[in-house]
């Protein structure tokens, strides 16, 4: 008589983070009870970072991982790099991501088969290559087993001070016959950045000072009447005006982070913040990506506005989480 299979429980769930950055996927999942069991990350700073708050170094380059030492697990977490798809038209699927970073995740998948994926990228991943990226990874995951659903979300919707487009991706194995799954709707909560930043004299390392800064004091007023919208507000501009020469309002939301791009305020764009032009600090940059106060810093400033402007938006995801686990409690 053949064995009975256990029905899948998400809360005694065990999820692998790849590609896990500094963990923001980790700390996502660790909200709802799943218990991480393996993660990779070649960078070695992420990986001090990564040490720092989770107490494991995770495994380097995975391109160099064999899957059957991967443990076996419920939940796929990546938030893999937009890596360039050399991709003929063919659409053979599975064999077209060779030579790509997405054919890690795919032969991991392949192998362990989890019931779950939830993968994550930039926002322009869906029209990469007019749109046969996409449909090659879609087939992929069709072929190896997996309903996938897909959709452009900004975490500033979602309470988080931020604007921040990025694709989603949540996946289920075709045998838990879920075949939909709706993306959470926006929050109502209003935030704004000023709210998450720290008093003047732990920042002020961070003014900028030139004489070449030019602030429309009209646009500037919507700090004295608390107006929040959920976007970036422009003030001002240094130099010419170019990428990391933007003046905000930190009574909008922060531009999305950056972990590369130069200019005056580059990585966290400049904020006219008690009448000074400042860029935002790593801690600052921590709080409007969703980690917590807790979270620890190891690394220079250099690194740690790398490692933020890399990162995934904790709140986005904790969001669309709760409607993964919604999918099994109903």
């Amino acid at each position: 008589m053949a064995k009975k299979t256990q029905k899948f429980r998400i809360d005694k769930a065990s999820f692998i983070d790849l590609f896990a950055g500094i963990g923001g996927f980790r700390l996502a999942l660790e909200f709802f009870g799943l218990k991480c069991v393996y993660s990779s990350e070649w960078d070695g700073f992420a990986q001090e970072t990564y040490r720092a708050n989770f107490g494991e170094t995770p495994d380097g380059d995975i391109t160099k991982v064999n899957e059957n030492d991967v443990p076996k697990h419920n939940v796929l977490c990546a938030g893999f790099p937009c890596q360039a798809f050399s991709i003929s038209g063919k659409q053979r699927g599975f064999e077209d991501t060779r030579g790509t970073l997405f054919f890690d995740i795919a032969r991991i998948v392949k192998h362990h088969k989890p019931e779950i994926l939830f993968l994550e990228n930039v926002k322009n991943f869906a029209s990469h290559n007019k749109g046969k990226t996409l449909q090659v990874v879609l087939k992929t995951l069709n072929d190896i087993g997996y309903n996938a659903f897909f959709k452009v979300l900004n975490a500033s919707y979602y309470g988080a001070p931020t604007s921040r487009q990025r694709i989603y991706f949540v996946c289920f194995r075709k045998d838990l016959k879920i075949k939909n799954f709706s993306f959470p709707k926006p929050t109502e909560k209003i935030v704004s950045l000023k709210t998450f930043l720290d008093d003047d004299k732990e920042t002020e390392k961070y003014i900028i000072d030139r004489d070449d800064i030019k602030i429309k004091m009209q646009h500037a007023a919507c700090d004295l009447f608390g107006n929040s919208p959920a976007r970036p507000v422009r003030v001002g501009t240094i130099n010419n005006g170019g990428q990391g020469e933007r003046i905000y309002s930190p009574a909008g939301h922060a531009i999305t982070l950056s972990a590369y791009g130069g200019g005056a305020a580059s990585k966290t764009g400049a904020y006219l913040v008690n009448g000074k032009v400042r860029k935002l600090s790593p801690r600052e940059c921590a709080r409007i990506m969703g980690f917590p106060e807790d979270f620890k810093i190891p690394v220079n400033d250099t690194q740690a506005y790398k490692q933020f402007g890399n990162s995934v938006v904790v709140p986005v995801l904790t969001a669309i989480f709760s409607e993964v686990v919604d999918c099994f409690n109903k």
